[in-house]
């Protein structure tokens, strides 16, 4: 039987984008198998399911070949079955609906400098030209 620690399992399936993120989210207790907290070196086998927690959506997974390498998005679709209950779908369209500029949240607080820069030479209002 060949052996594949957990972390690289799920970052070879694509559920994260680096190796770092996977073992981050496994030690922070993001990934869970029946229910249980795991740590990034568990072994992963095939029928075994998987509990997964991003910040873009909740989902279950169960493993259904194991991949050492990252392939293309396509390919690693084959190797997990997406089997997330009705209940976490609607909350991730939930979570996939809300708006997120990546800087700060939408209309909350005050823009930066810089972007208040940018708004005023985009607008052609400048502090200068009232005077």
């Amino acid at each position: 039987m060949e052996k594949l620690r957990l972390d690289k399992y799920l970052w070879a399936i694509r559920i994260f984008k680096t190796r770092t993120q996977a073992t981050e989210a496994i030690d922070g207790g993001k990934v869970k198998w029946n229910g249980a907290n795991v740590k990034p070196s568990r072994p992963v086998s095939i029928g075994e399911r998987y509990g997964i927690k991003t910040p873009a959506r909740r989902w279950t997974i169960e493993v259904t070949g194991l991949l050492h390498n990252r392939v293309a998005y396509e390919e690693a679709l084959k190797n997990y079955v997406d089997i997330t209950s009705d209940e976490d779908k609607q909350l991730n369209q939930y979570l996939g609906s809300s708006f997120y500029t990546g800087k700060r949240q939408s209309k909350t607080g005050h823009p930066t400098k810089k972007q208040r820069r940018d708004l005023e030479d985009f607008l052609g209002d400048s502090p200068a030209d009232e005077g």
